[in-house]
C-alpha cells in the first residue's frame, strides 16, 4: 500500500512558513551586518566581518498577521500585474479570437505535438537567460493553457515549458544581469567572464529539463480537447478577429521592448495589458459594460494567484522585522570557512539553496551573500568565479521549487496546478539539475576557472 504525502493548500503552506519565521524570531539571536552603498551595482550591500548582535525584536501574533498586508504592499507591483493580466485575457478570451488562433496553431502541428514543447521551452529559456523572466510569464498562461488542452497535454506541461524552462535558463545563464551580472560585479570579476563554461553547462541543463518535460507530456497525453476555434454567434468575425489578435501580439512585443530597451518595470507592463484588454473588448463589440464585466471576471479568477505573491513576500518581511535574516545568513556560511576547497564550494551551493527559501529574490540574495563569501573564498584559495557559480546554481535552481517564489505560486495558481502535483514532477528533475550544477563547480575547480 502506497502512502502519498499530501502538501497543504499553498495559502496554508505559506502561512505555515510565516508562522515558522515568527517563531524563529523568538529562538534565534537577533543580529545584523553593516551595509554600504555599492556604486558598481547601485545597491546596498553587506560589509563582510561586521556581523553583530542587536536588540531582539521577536514578532508577536498580531505583528505576524500585520506582515501579510506589508508583504502585499511590498509586492504590490507584481500583485496588480497578476490582476490586470488576468482581466485583460478574460476580455480577449471572451471575444473568441484567442480560441480561433490556438485552434489554427494546433492544426498546423497536428501529429507533431511533441515538437511544440522544445520550441516553446527554448523560447522561454531565452527569456530566462537574458532577463530572468518570471512574473512576466503570468501573461502567457491563458494562451499556453488553451494550446496544451488542444494538444492533449495537461497544465503541468504548460508550467514546465514556460516558467520551468525560464528558471533553468536563468540559473545557468552566462549573461543574466540580475543573477550572474550582479554577482560578478560584487565579486569584482570582469562582466561575462566564464561565459563559454556557463554556456556549455546551460545546454546540458536545458536539454535535461526539456527531455523530462517531453517524457512527462507523452506519459500523460490524452485526446486533445476541442477548444472552440470557429466563429460563434456574438463573437467577433473577420477583420475584428485579426485586430484583436494584432493587439495581443503588439502587447507582447511591447513587453519585450519595454523590458530589454526601455527599462520598464511591472507597473508599465500592467498598463500595457490593461490597455490591450480594453481595446480588444471595444474592437470586438463587447461595449464598455461588457468589457468591464469581462475584466471583473478575470480579476476574480486571478485573486488567489495575486494573494499568493503577497503572502510569499510576507515571510521575508517577518524575518527582516524580527532581525534574524542576517543571523540565518551568518549561521549558514560561517562554518564553510573550515571545509576543504571543493567541499566548501559545494557547501556554498547547498547553503545558497537553503537561503533562497526565506530570500526569494536572486538579486537580493547576491547582495546579501557574495560580499560575505568573497573574503572566505580568498582565504581558502577558492576562485571567486567558483563562488559566483555556487551562488548562481544554488539560488537559481531553487526558483523551480520554493513556495516563497511568488511568481511560481502565481503561475501554478493561474494554471490550476496544485503545488503538490508540481513537486512530484519537478523534484526529480531539480535533483538531476543540482547534480549538474555540482559537477560544473567541481570541473571549474579542477580546470582553474577564473
Amino acid at each position: 500500500m502506497t502512502v502519498r504525502l499530501r502538501v497543504p493548500h499553498p495559502i496554508i503552506l505559506l502561512l505555515g512558513c510565516l508562522l515558522a519565521a515568527a517563531l524563529l524570531s523568538h529562538v534565534l539571536p537577533a543580529g545584523r551586518y553593516d551595509r554600504r552603498d555599492d556604486p558598481a551595482t547601485g545597491r546596498s550591500v553587506v560589509v563582510p566581518g561586521t556581523f553583530h548582535r542587536v536588540a531582539s525584536q521577536p514578532l508577536g501574533p498580531f505583528q505576524t498577521l500585520v506582515a501579510l498586508p506589508k508583504g502585499l504592499v511590498d509586492a504590490a507591483s507584481v500583485v496588480f500585474l497578476v490582476f490586470l493580466v488576468g482581466g485583460a485575457f478574460a476580455v480577449v478570451e471572451q471575444t473568441g479570437a484567442l480560441g480561433q488562433a490556438v485552434g489554427w496553431l494546433a492544426r498546423q502541428v497536428e501529429h507533431r505535438e511533441s515538437l511544440v514543447i522544445p520550441i516553446v521551452s527554448v523560447a522561454f529559456a531565452v527569456g530566462g537567460l537574458t532577463e530572468n523572466m518570471q512574473e512576466e510569464i503570468i501573461a502567457f498562461v491563458p494562451v499556453l493553457l488553451l494550446l496544451t488542452r488542444r494538444l492533449g497535454f495537461d497544465p503541468v506541461t504548460a508550467v514546465a515549458m514556460s516558467l520551468g524552462s525560464a528558471a533553468v535558463g536563468a540559473a545557468f545563464s552566462p549573461i543574466d544581469p540580475f543573477q550572474v551580472g550582479i554577482a560578478q560585479k560584487l565579486a569584482e570579476l570582469p562582466p561575462l567572464s566564464g561565459g563559454l563554461f556557463r554556456t556549455v553547462f546551460m545546454g546540458v541543463a536545458l536539454g535535461l529539463w526539456i527531455w523530462g518535460t517531453v517524457r512527462y507530456a507523452r506519459k500523460t497525453q490524452v485526446a486533445g480537447e476541442q477548444v472552440p476555434d470557429t466563429i460563434r454567434r456574438g463573437d467577433v468575425a473577420g477583420a475584428r478577429t485579426g485586430i484583436v489578435l494584432s493587439l495581443v501580439l503588439a502587447a507582447f512585443a511591447l513587453l519585450v521592448l519595454g523590458i530589454l530597451r526601455l527599462g520598464w518595470g511591472f507597473d508599465e507592463l500592467s498598463a500595457v495589458f490593461f490597455a490591450m484588454g480594453l481595446a480588444a473588448g471595444l474592437v470586438a463589440g463587447l461595449g464598455w459594460s461588457g468589457t468591464a464585466e469581462a475584466f471583473v471576471t478575470g480579476f476574480r479568477s486571478m485573486a488567489g494567484a495575486a494573494m499568493l505573491v503577497g503572502f510569499a513576500r510576507a515571510i521575508y518581511v517577518a524575518l527582516d522585522q524580527g532581525q534574524i535574516l542576517d543571523t540565518v545568513v551568518h549561521g549558514l556560511f560561517n562554518p564553510i570557512a573550515n571545509l576543504p576547497v571543493t567541499a566548501s564550494a559545494i557547501g556554498m551551493m547547498a547553503a545558497q539553496t537553503v537561503l533562497h527559501v526565506p530570500v526569494p529574490s536572486v538579486s537580493g540574495q547576491a547582495v546579501l551573500t557574495i560580499p560575505i563569501l568573497v573574503p572566505v573564498s580568498d582565504l581558502l584559495g577558492l576562485s571567486r568565479q567558483v563562488t559566483v557559480l555556487s551562488y548562481h546554481y544554488g539560488a537559481g535552481l531553487c526558483e523551480i521549487l520554493t513556495p516563497t517564489n511568488g511568481a511560481l505560486m502565481a503561475v501554478l495558481a493561474a494554471a490550476g496546478v496544485p503545488y503538490e502535483r508540481w513537486m512530484r514532477f519537478a523534484v526529480p528533475l531539480w535533483g538531476a539539475l543540482f547534480v549538474v550544477g555540482g559537477l560544473a563547480v567541481v570541473v571549474a575547480i579542477a580546470t582553474g576557472l577564473r
